[in-house]
């Protein structure tokens, strides 16, 4: 038995995806993260009592994971340069690369962690706004940091000053360090390979990589460990807004798209629309004649055997 359908409701079919859409809107988005960290410089000083101001309420809390990881990565070159490596490039290889593979492979996963990602993007650029933040490197050598990818430079292609390519460290902010993305990309990732990787080795990389990107961060002197938890905290906080944005969006594309219907249906109906004029063209005409029709519908009877002939003459009336 055919389905009924009730007449001027229809399931609206989700828009497939696309790579040239997607693209731009991923592309926009870690444009955006990229000015957020240039415009949201912030004043020096106050940048500086940020970081102060963390340190002392870790002092509180009784952590100092930093100083020990910093000192480990400083004396032992065997970890310090791999930890550089790690921290200028993964960031921006394995988050693309997962990106591509839920698109290629999981589509309807895929709309919701590239929503996930980016909304927590977004909360992690208004942090870098309201709270510029001195990372520990940054700050006087009384405080007991060193600045790994400064000491090990000479192995990679990055400057002294930030872990951008030489020539471009004043292009980016060195004070966007709470929340720290770093991590909160790691561990966007280590979910996704969790739950959709598959296979034993996929979990593993899914509990390793956001753990030892973590060490990373602070051993390489570019976050605290409060800044690596804060991280985490946008993650979530993203994760249980991401529903909400797409709710969002899709109204606003059911919007435009009902903006969008009225135009459409009425060049379809112009197209689809009656054109004779009411003429009809009986079989043997060669020009169609104005008729008023006498009978009711349906009623109409078909042509008669005189109208069959060319130039036959019409019936007495």
């Amino acid at each position: 038995m055919p389905h009924a359908e009730t007449p001027g409701i229809e399931a609206a079919p989700r828009p497939r995806l696309r790579w040239w859409s997607e693209l731009p809107l991923i592309l926009l988005v870690y444009a955006c993260y990229s000015a957020g960290r240039l415009f949201a410089r912030g004043d020096v000083t106050t940048a500086v009592d940020h970081g102060l101001a963390i340190l002392r309420i870790e002092k509180a809390l009784h952590l100092n994971a930093e100083h020990p990881l910093n000192r480990l990565f400083t004396r032992e070159a065997w970890i310090g340069i791999p930890a550089d490596f790690w921290y200028a490039s993964l960031h921006y290889l394995v988050t693309p690369a997962l990106l591509v593979w839920l698109f290629r492979s999981r589509a309807v996963q895929y709309r919701a962690a590239r929503t996930w990602l980016m909304t927590s993007t977004f909360i992690g650029l208004i942090g870098f706004t309201l709270m510029p933040t001195c990372p520990p490197r940054l700050l006087s050598a009384g405080y007991g940091f060193v600045d790994t990818m400064a000491q090990y430079s000479t192995y990679g292609w990055w400057a002294g000053e930030a872990s951008a390519p030489r020539g471009l460290g004043g292009m980016t902010n060195q004070y966007a360090a709470m929340p720290s993305l770093h991590v909160g990309w790691a561990l966007w990732c280590g979910v996704i390979l969790w739950r959709y990787g598959g296979t034993r080795l996929a979990k593993v990389a899914g509990v390793t990589y956001p753990l030892v990107t973590t060490i990373v961060v602070m051993g390489t002197a570019n976050h605290y460990f409060l800044d690596a938890a804060a991280g985490a905290a946008v993650m979530g906080a993203g994760l249980l807004l991401a529903p909400h944005v797409t709710l969002a969006a899709n109204r606003v594309r059911t919007s435009l798209s009902a903006r969008t219907a009225p135009a459409t249906a009425g060049s379809r109906a112009a197209r689809a629309s009656i054109v004779s004029g009411g003429c009809q063209t009986s079989a043997g005409e060669r020009i169609p004649r104005q008729r008023e029709s006498r009978f009711g519908a349906g009623a109409e009877p078909g042509a008669s055997p005189s109208d069959a002939g060319d130039g036959a003459p019409a019936p007495a009336r």
